[in-house]
């Protein structure tokens, strides 16, 4: 069997889908990811084939400069440019990335399309190729299937952005059979239990649940990252967005709080430049981009910014976490962490070092945030597994709709 895997061009949009695509790979299946910009590369890295479904420009640059107020906008077509702001970054994705997907569609031939739930480029693909889809949550945080997201977004194939490719490809108003949508959260935190189907009360689709398998990259394994230190490790990372937009200024506070605890700092910063920061802590090692799956299982505790693929890990690996929330789907993230008591939250602007240090006392010394952490972390842990949600996909396809 020919799937074709549809994701949005950012690490966190793409990456949770990784483990359902080597799923499929595994089985015998034959795939292929599309997607564009960075995510090229982040794909081929993970070990599969890729195709470049909008070349012409780095979309997801596009994005960032446009966020950010440093791009020129003067030789980008009105479409273009006007879809950003007025549908999100969502928008942009369909409005560039929907015919390339299509095209190569066409060329592979699939006999299925999974694409995540924030990614109407897929979803808009499926329906021109006349194929079943199977849509899949990439948020650790909320999902389609909660209220308050969908009085926020509204559904992605009504939105003036794919109102537009529609009318532009002669898709029409149909939408691709849907086979399920796929939660991906702990019960406990929004999602299903591993026995628990639930009807989309928009249309009737089923949703499945399915455990969260972290991954953020392969990496050479450095020595010290295979054992717990003497004294607690504490993780600390802004992600790959918040720097590029809001540069690293919000670690300087966290930075010396932690400076000033018996504790042992990791600092996966990626590519930003820490110039700003000046010298750093003697107990902060500063690693660079490093996935957070290689050095988490020896963590204490973990400071970020609530990335929803940075949120999941810890849960993952029953670390309790300080969420310092950026933007976007961020203090969602924080609530839920905070909601579950398996971490703490604050609001950075107003952070200090006082209170940092004593979030993060209370985080490495109270039972509580261990004990809800290893819940989360069960539960997690009997929820199926992308290789069990594949396996029950093909059976629905295989049956007559």
């Amino acid at each position: 069997m020919k799937i074709l895997f549809a994701s949005a061009p950012g690490y966190g949009l793409t990456l949770p889908l990784i483990p359902l695509v080597w799923a499929a790979r595994a089985a015998g299946h034959e795939i292929l990811l599309a997607t564009t910009s960075e995510m090229t590369e982040a794909g081929a890295r993970a070990g599969l084939p890729v195709f470049d479904v909008f070349p012409q420009r780095d979309v997801w640059r596009d994005l960032i400069t446009t966020v950010t107020g440093e791009g020129d906008e003067s030789d980008l077509p009105a479409e273009y440019r006007n879809i950003p702001r007025g549908n999100g970054p969502f928008g942009l994705f369909t409005v560039t990335m929907t015919e390339g997907t299509i095209e190569v569609g066409r060329a592979f031939g699939p006999d299925l399309v999974v694409t995540t739930s924030d990614h109407a480029a897929g979803s808009l693909a499926a329906a021109a190729l006349g194929v079943p889809q199977l849509e899949v949550g990439n948020r650790i945080s909320w999902s389609v299937r909660d209220a308050d997201w969908r009085a926020g977004h509204g559904t992605f194939s009504e939105s003036e952005g794919a109102m537009t490719v529609r009318e532009k490809l002669g898709i029409g108003r149909a939408g691709p059979r849907t086979l399920a949508r796929i939660d991906p959260r702990a019960p406990s935190m929004g999602g299903l239990r591993a026995d628990q189907d639930h009807p989309d009360e928009r249309d009737g689709v089923p949703w499945w649940p399915m455990q969260f398998v972290p991954y953020n990259g392969g990496a050479v394994v450095p020595e010290w990252a295979l054992h717990r230190p003497e004294r607690p490790r504490v993780a600390v990372t802004l992600g790959t967005v918040v720097p590029t937009v809001n540069g690293v200024s919000s670690l300087t506070v966290v930075l010396e709080a932690l400076g000033g605890m018996d504790v042992e700092v990791v600092l996966a910063a990626g590519t930003a430049d820490l110039t700003e920061l000046g010298e750093l802590p003697p107990n902060v090692r500063s690693v660079g981009y490093l996935p957070l799956s290689v050095f988490l299982p020896t963590c204490s505790a973990i400071v970020h910014h609530g990335g929803s693929g940075t949120t999941a890990a810890p849960l993952f690996y029953g670390i309790p976490q300080l969420v310092l929330p950026g933007f976007a789907d961020n203090p969602m993230s924080a609530q839920r962490v905070a909601d579950r008591g398996v971490g703490l939250t604050h609001d950075p602007a107003t952070a200090d070092v006082a209170t940092l240090r004593s979030m993060v006392g209370r985080l490495l010394t109270e039972d509580a945030f261990r004990t809800a952490t290893a819940e989360v972390r069960a539960e997690m842990a009997t929820q199926p597994s992308p290789a069990d949600v594949l396996a029950r996909t093909i059976d629905a396809l295989n049956r007559p709709s």
